[in-house]
């Protein structure tokens, strides 16, 4: 996704070639495109732009959403890659551009923001200024924080997955039913959010009142000492690991619940947005091995590309 965004061409307005320089003119601005050749030339003016085709959608509980969702770890400033981008991206997601950069994703066809309590007045306040996605939140405080997001507007909360996966290892997973009876007591759809595929098959197993998973497609948070039985050897304790099979066994689960699934870091963090080709597989490798009933949730970093317009794009190719 490292594209660099076009520069706009400024014309001469109505400037007109002199009479038999019309041709050494044309040949001048051979390079520019049609519609701005006939705006330079006085012919008839270009068409309006055309709306971007729709994304494919889903749906979640009695609301419709895009199959891409936008994240928010880098607006948090939570690259998941190191402290050196965590600061370029606190640097540069200021309120502001936070909108600015939802609102591009708006136009594209992305109807929803996933976040947390946090984010959830800059999302009231974005909402007053004609931003027209849905909120979901991943969240695993108290009453309040259920409360509070629902007064916001959020129309669903996931257990988050860190919670999640620390009391599945603690076999203490069934500590967290009464927090997903309380979202459901909120009027709102009741998700659970985790990075290990083996929580997908509990919860099933349960028959708990649940509407989706969010389903992190690597398990990023073994110890050194599961890295080391796997791997042969433990990593420098130096940022976190993933692993190329993981999504594979994700994907399997995914398959397994009809309920509605959220992929999520399909990218590994950023880890795989360095080369084109890179981020075209893992688009394609997740919509082939997803359900038609799931979407994913991406991040976007639009500091240096379109991003919100190129994952767009490979929705729409591979979904």
């Amino acid at each position: 996704m490292d594209r660099c965004d076009s520069g706009a061409v400024n014309g001469g307005g109505n400037d007109q070639p002199r009479d038999g320089g019309r041709r050494d003119f044309l040949k001048k601005v051979g390079a520019l495109p049609a519609a701005l050749i006939a705006a330079q030339v006085g012919s008839e003016a270009p068409a309006a732009p055309t709306e971007p085709p729709k994304l494919p959608q889903v749906r979640l509980g009695r609301y419709t959403l895009s199959r891409l969702i936008c994240g928010s770890n880098t607006f948090n400033a939570g690259s998941h890659l190191s402290v050196f981008v965590n600061h370029q991206m606190r640097e540069y997601f200021t309120p502001e551009q936070i909108f600015k950069t939802l609102r591009r994703c708006e136009e594209e066809g992305v109807n929803c923001w996933q976040s947390g309590l946090g984010n959830i007045e800059l999302y009231r306040q974005y909402v007053d200024r004609g931003l027209k996605m849905h909120f979901i939140a991943i969240d695993a405080g108290n009453a309040s924080s259920v409360e509070k997001l629902a007064a916001g507007g959020c129309i669903a909360i996931a257990h988050h997955g860190e919670r999640t996966d620390a009391m599945f290892k603690d076999g203490q997973i069934d500590r967290m039913h009464d927090y997903l009876k309380r979202v459901r007591d909120a009027g709102l759809l009741v998700g659970v959010s985790t990075h290990m595929p083996d929580v997908v098959d509990a919860v099933e197993s349960k028959g708990w009142d649940v509407d989706y998973y969010m389903t992190c497609v690597y398990e990023r948070h073994r110890s050194a000492a599961q890295l080391e039985e796997l791997l042969g050897q433990a990593p420098i304790p130096v940022g976190e690991v993933y692993l190329p099979n993981d999504p594979p066994r994700m994907f399997q689960a995914v398959r397994r619940t009809k309920r509605p699934c959220l992929a999520f870091k399909i990218l590994a963090a950023g880890r795989l947005s360095e080369r084109r080709q890179w981020v075209e597989q893992a688009f394609r490798q997740t919509f082939e091995s997803i359900k038609p009933t799931d979407a994913v949730i991406v991040g976007m970093y639009d500091r240096y590309s379109d991003q919100p317009a190129d994952n767009a794009a490979l929705v729409r190719r591979f979904g």
